[in-house]
Order: structure tokens, then C-alpha cells, then sequence
């Protein structure tokens, strides 16, 4: 299970139809992205639960893998589900179970977790580690924003695929240099419920699972 396979959300509505720019010390900013990926970070709060589904193209672009991955979300709290690997997150530890091996890693919470591992902390801090690019608004009413790098990584852009009038993510791509891409497709949403203890990985109930703390 890849790394990014974790997450996925993001919301939005579009406020302008061309971008504006200013400049700080960083460079352009572009406005029209930095107010749409504002608006996508305030509709992660409360408690939301998605399923993704999750497909890697090779260089060739044909379909090396395929996932469906749920999530229950509340920022910064998460909980990943898939078939072999659980991922839990009280905001603090991240615990990642891997169900064959029967470990759990313990590991703590760092700002530095990998671009869209964790999807509300990536919106609400992209400018550190990004800068905002709006490209368009398609017929259909879906509105393209790319993040691209500031600094060197393994793919040069995340493109974010929005629902004008909705404001829901539709689609998430990571374009790799290897021409390979990551392609995370949102397949339902919902507002629910939660309770502290989902976003902790229970010992007393997952009997002869060993424990590798790391913290």
C-alpha cells in the first residue's frame, strides 16, 4: 500500500473565474487558487467520512493498481481503512496496522507527514511546501487547481479536480517525473459522527498483534 493511498479530501467553491496575482517573498501568488484552497481547508471542519478509490498508472499509463480506501476524518484526527492496512491518528500517534504481518508501528505525529498523507493539514499549509496554480474551469463545471513543489520531490505537481458549484473534491492526481500517476477518485462523502475512541488503535481488542512503538 503506497503512502498517498491515506487521503484524500479536499473542499471548495470557486470565487473567480481568472486568476489574480500579488507578489510576496515566495514569488506570485496566485488568488484565485489561494481563495478556493481556503475555502477547501474551512470545509474540513466537523466530522466527515469518504471512500476513494485509488489508481496508479505506469509510465505507459496503464493500471498497475487499484483500491478502495474509507476514511473517516476530523482534523487533524484520522482513520484509513483498506483491505490489508488500517491507519489510525488521535492527532498526536499514528498508529499503521498491517494485518498480515499482525504489527501495528506506532509513530508520532509529524508536521513534516508526506504531502497528501494527510489531506486538511496539506490544504490549510500548502504555501510552505507549494505554490497554488488555478488552470481552468472545465464545461462541466470543474474547476483545476495544481500544486506544484517548492522544493524537489519524487512527482512535480498535485492537480485537484473541484466541483465548481459544490465545492467537493471529485478527483486528485500526483503527477510522478517517471510519467507514472496516482489517480484518487472520491466516491462518496458524508457528514457523520465519531468518537475519540475511532481514531485509536485498540491493543486490548486486536489480541496477538504485536506492537512496534517508535514514538
Amino acid at each position: 500500500m503506497k503512502k498517498a493511498l491515506t487521503l484524500l479530501v479536499a473542499m471548495l467553491c470557486m470565487m473567480h473565474l481568472s486568476a489574480q496575482l500579488t507578489h510576496t517573498a515566495q514569488g506570485a501568488v496566485d488568488q484565485t487558487a489561494a481563495a478556493i484552497l481556503k475555502k477547501a481547508s474551512a470545509k474540513m471542519s466537523g466530522t466527515v467520512s469518504f471512500s476513494v478509490t485509488i489508481v496508479t498508472l505506469d509510465a505507459d499509463k496503464k493500471e498497475s493498481f487499484r483500491q478502495k480506501v474509507d476514511v473517516l476524518y476530523n482534523a487533524p484526527r484520522y482513520r484509513v481503512k483498506a483491505n490489508d492496512i488500517e491507519i489510525y491518528c488521535d492527532g498526536h500517534a499514528v498508529w499503521q496496522l498491517n494485518k498480515p504481518n499482525k504489527e501495528v508501528m506506532v509513530t508520532p505525529m509529524s508536521d513534516n507527514d508526506d504531502d497528501i498523507t494527510n489531506p486538511a493539514r496539506l490544504l490549510a499549509n500548502y504555501s510552505k511546501s507549494y505554490r497554488a496554480k488555478y488552470i481552468r474551469e472545465e464545461s462541466d463545471g470543474t474547476a483545476i487547481v495544481d500544486l506544484q513543489p517548492l522544493k524537489a520531490k519524487s512527482f512535480h505537481k498535485i492537480r485537484l479536480f473541484i466541483n465548481a458549484k459544490t465545492g467537493l473534491l471529485k478527483k486528485m492526481e500526483q503527477h510522478n517525473f517517471d510519467s507514472s500517476r496516482g489517480i484518487y477518485t472520491l466516491t462518496g462523502f458524508k457528514n457523520t459522527k465519531a468518537k475519540d475512541a475511532d481514531f485509536t488503535f485498540n491493543t486490548k481488542k486486536n489480541p496477538g498483534i504485536e506492537v512496534v512503538d517508535m514514538r
